[in-house]
């Protein structure tokens, strides 16, 4: 909980100093909250004693830079046991290409807080291919790579449908699951609509559907063929 404080409290500095009148840049920004029948990530089920989750959180970006703070709430307890917080810088690189870099602080009951850094380069193409590289280099020390392709559809003004399909590899180390192995890990398979009631309010439905791509992912992790769907409002500002 420390490390999730120190992050805040730099997030709202950096927010402060760039949000000055003196840097004069603009600041936007949102608020969502939703609820969902599983909370699935990276293949695993982390939802289990739930009926469902809510999930809520907010985005605060300023030139290329976003702060964002997540969080999932357990239903079955009632209480916050995950919390994230999230930096992150975007540009750029010409008009082919994009990269993205940052950190997310994760804080989740009953482990250790860790920091996992990330570099994302995307293709500005049709399906927008993205490679994303995440290391732990704090508790884990384990290295996450995903490969995404995503389309968006605009269907009338107000309405629009995204599809996104991303395949994932997973190099392992002895303080992540113990096997210092490295395979192919799952397939994430998604949907969602979103309907703008106003220029600042819309609603969301989405779905995920996610499997093991290799024997060796479900044997040294456990996951399994797992589903999810649900809705979530949103505030832009």
């Amino acid at each position: 909980m420390k490390k999730l404080i120190l992050t805040l409290l730099a997030a709202t500095v950096i927010a402060g100093t760039l949000a000055s009148p003196a840097a004069a840049i603009e600041v936007t920004g949102d608020a969502y909250v939703g609820a969902y029948s599983k909370y699935v990530w990276r293949g695993f089920d982390l939802s289990q004693d739930d009926k469902f989750v809510v999930q809520g959180g907010t985005d605060l970006s300023f030139g290329g830079f976003t702060a964002s703070f997540w969080g999932n709430m357990s239903e079955n307890s009632g209480e916050l046991n995950e919390v994230d917080v999230v930096l992150d810088y975007s540009t750029d690189l010409g008009e082919m290409l994009s990269v993205s870099v940052g950190n997310i602080l994760y804080d989740v009951d009953g482990l250790k807080d860790t920091n996992e850094a990330y570099l994302g380069l995307t293709l500005n193409v049709p399906l927008s291919p993205t490679l994303t590289a995440y290391y732990d280099y704090d508790e884990f020390d384990t290295t996450f790579v995903t490969l995404g392709l995503g389309h968006d559809i605009e269907i009338s003004e107000k309405l629009g449908l995204s599809l996104g399909a991303t395949g994932s590899y997973l190099m392992d180390d002895p303080n992540g699951f113990g096997t210092k192995q490295e395979w192919l890990h799952n397939l994430d398979l998604s949907v969602g609509a979103d309907y703008a009631i106003t220029d600042q309010i819309s609603i969301g439905a989405s779905a995920l559907y996610s499997a093991p791509l290799t024997e060796k992912a479900r044997r040294n992790t456990g996951i399994r063929e797992e589903f999810t769907a649900g809705g979530a409002v949103t505030l832009s500002f």
